[in-house]
């Protein structure tokens, strides 16, 4: 299974029909804000940013504009810490 499948099994098993199905593109969206989260801040800032990620984008934000914040924050993070 794919992690596009695997993505698009979860948005069924939650009911999130009316939704756009996820695209590739999506998915990597999100797996290029958790690595920086993860690389940048601590490993669990990985799953918590994603999560507060997907909260924004639910509330009506765009989901491109929300990730480039946020890795944009991460990176600043590391840079602060000298990593």
């Amino acid at each position: 299974m794919t992690l596009v499948e695997w993505a698009e099994a979860v948005r069924r098993e939650l009911d999130l029909t009316g939704t756009e199905p996820l695209r590739k593109e999506d998915v990597d969206r999100v797996l290029d804000l958790a690595r920086d989260a993860a690389h940048s801040v601590a490993r669990p800032a990985a799953p918590l940013t994603t999560y507060l990620m997907g909260v924004a984008v639910g509330r009506g934000a765009d989901p491109a504009e929300v990730a480039a914040a946020l890795s944009r924050l991460a990176l600043a993070q590391s840079d602060e810490n000298g990593a």
